[in-house]
């Protein structure tokens, strides 16, 4: 039985034909100077170009590569989901797969995380991007993440990171959770650090993220909020949404008494009102039976029928 590698390097890749054997090439010369085992995880996003093609090749060529395609086009969280559980190493390493992240930082974020701590977060200081369509919306997306979620990471949206595999895999991801591991890793007890690292301005293909991201990425920060500050107490959770509704309901039955407002609209507010307020309270209560018999195990959105893995 073959050796478990230590570290797996996880590599989501959609449409990068021309960058695939580059970053591999990449990455095998600075794993190849660690005193550990290693393998490389590619996971194909769904390319309509030929980058499985490529990847295929180099599965063949090389045993420590391994290859995931997905059917369609999922996106970065869930090409990352499928890679960190095929991943075997006790430590996981993420990166993009288009040149920009630097895999000579791989040494350095292991060497962190050896000091400790169970994720550690890239931060591209110096980003070889476009200012108005990437690094200002990523400045405030970053402020906000870190004023609601409470974890102070300067670039979240940084692909490369060093995770422990054991809590790592314990943190679901979907959607486009990827950017707010930091976050949901805090869920586990986590202990998170940050360090400078190199960035690269993209030097083929084109970019697949734009200002069409921001809308998502508020959606996602009204979760994560929900996640991590009422995920061990939903009956708190619920209970805040109800007070404003029984406030609107009470409102209601003042305009109805005080105001002597004829029809049946006031009335029939108020008793539907009451009844989200309610029906609110009641999925905090099963929230917290749910919590209290164990069965809060939430899982990937990604079904195993939705990729194929090389042999």
């Amino acid at each position: 039985m073959p050796e478990r590698p230590f570290l797996s390097i996880v590599v989501p890749a959609y449409n990068e034909e021309q960058n695939a054997l580059i970053v591999y090439e990449a990455i095998r010369n600075v794993c190849r100077k660690l005193s550990h085992r290693f393998e490389i995880i590619f996971v194909d996003d769904g390319s309509c170009d030929g980058t499985f093609d490529v990847l295929a090749k180099l599965h063949q060529a090389d045993p420590d590569v391994k290859v995931i395609r997905l059917t369609r086009n999922h996106g970065q969280t869930a090409a990352m989901d499928a890679g960190f559980r095929l991943a075997q190493g006790r430590v996981i390493v993420s990166m993009d797969g288009d040149l920009q992240n630097d895999p000579q930082d791989i040494p350095r974020l292991l060497a962190k995380l050896h000091e400790g701590y169970d994720v550690v977060c890239g931060w591209r200081k110096a980003r070889k991007d476009t200012m108005f369509s990437r690094q200002i919306p990523s400045i405030v997306a970053n402020w906000l993440i870190a004023k609601i979620t409470g974890v102070p990471i300067h670039d979240n949206g940084c692909s490369l990171k060093a995770y422990r595999a054991d809590v790592i895999k314990r943190v679901a991801l979907y959607s486009e959770l990827h950017r707010f591991i930091p976050a949901l890793a805090t869920l586990t007890g986590a202990r998170i650090a940050e360090i400078v690292v190199t960035h690269h301005a993209r030097k083929f293909g084109v970019s697949k993220y734009g200002l069409s991201r921001v809308w998502s990425v508020f959606f996602d920060l009204f979760l994560i909020r929900m996640l991590t500050g009422f995920s061990q107490r939903p009956a708190v959770w619920f209970g805040t949404l109800s007070v404003p509704v029984l406030c609107l309901a009470t409102g209601c039955l003042v305009g109805i008494s005080m105001l002597n407002v004829p029809g049946v609209v006031l009335p029939t507010a108020a008793l539907l009102l009451y009844a989200l307020a309610g029906h609110f309270v009641v999925m905090g209560v099963f929230g917290e039976m749910v919590l209290m018999a164990g069965n809060y195990r939430p899982e990937s959105m990604i079904a195993a029928s939705a990729l194929r893995i090389l042999p």
